[in-house]
């Protein structure tokens, strides 16, 4: 493999990943309140603890994209 090849799937991860982050906050925030509800009902969860989760899988998943994704991706382009 290549430096090239490796920084571009990086990269392509990265965007990815922070598509995928985007579009699951726009869903939590537009939809909260039944979104909620369903997972609620699904999980046998209060709808405030659904909604703590939800903040910490978004924390988490961006946390991660940031750690495995992003910062491999700009080192490789620095080097």
């Amino acid at each position: 493999m290549t430096h090239e090849l490796v920084t571009s799937v990086f990269g392509w991860m990265a965007i990815l990943n922070i598509a995928v982050l985007l579009f699951t906050t726009l869903m939590i925030v537009l939809l909260q309140d039944w979104i909620a509800g369903v997972h609620a009902g699904m999980f046998q969860m209060e709808q405030p603890d659904v909604k703590r989760a939800y903040f910490r899988y978004l924390a988490n998943y961006k946390i991660l994209t940031l750690i495995f994704c992003i910062i491999p991706w700009l080192a490789l382009k620095l080097a």
